[in-house]
């Protein structure tokens, strides 16, 4: 093996690991799904009805929401989006984490 070739080894096998350590540290735990869940309650149900099942007033339907839009969600919950007013102040990045973990896996993590 030349040096360029092992370079190129070493390079592919840091990016593993470090997407490997970037999908642990973003896979949702059960305990962040409950709290998402009790926040979610509290929070959004209002508007997007509950458990995410939206009553027909024209919310976002969050069952649809894109699994791998994690940063949008984030964004979308922090500065608000057509309707929904901005939260930043009133949740927190961790408790804003427990609900995108709820939207992603709630509904379907509560009934395994």
């Amino acid at each position: 093996m030349n040096i360029e070739s092992g370079r190129a080894a070493a390079c592919v096998l840091i990016c593993l690991v470090g997407m490997k350590a970037a999908w642990a540290q973003d896979a949702p735990t059960p305990e962040q799904v409950e709290a998402g869940s009790r926040l979610y309650a509290q929070n959004c149900s209002v508007c997007h009805g509950p458990r995410m099942v939206e009553s027909g007033g024209g919310f976002f339907d969050l069952r649809t929401f894109p699994p791998g839009q994690r940063l949008r969600f984030f964004n979308s919950v922090s500065n608000g989006k057509n309707s929904m007013p901005p939260w930043k102040s009133v949740l927190s990045q961790e408790q804003i984490g427990a609900l995108w973990a709820y939207v992603v896996l709630g509904e379907k993590y509560e009934g395994q």
